[in-house]
């Protein structure tokens, strides 16, 4: 049992751009974040993965999803 890796669970840092308790813009501005820091950076670049893991920590699946579908159809609604 001593053996098993330990599992680091972690969210996104707090971030002073939204005090209230209402994550919603937060999880939409982390999300735009990602998707501009790969436009800059490119696909193969892991400097972006840490917008990646803040969006992912605070964003319901099944907005991310419909997002993603947007994004592909050219009817997001964010400024990337």
């Amino acid at each position: 049992m001593a053996d098993e890796p330990q599992l680091l669970l972690e969210t996104a840092p707090a971030d002073f751009r939204f005090p209230t308790t209402n994550q919603t813009r937060h999880c939409f501005t982390r999300y735009i974040e990602f998707h501009r820091c790969l436009a800059a950076k490119g696909e193969e670049s892991n400097a972006c993965e840490r917008f990646a893991k803040y969006y992912r920590a605070l964003c319901p699946g099944e907005w991310v999803d419909r997002w993603n579908e947007q994004r592909e159809n050219g009817t997001f609604p964010g400024p990337l």
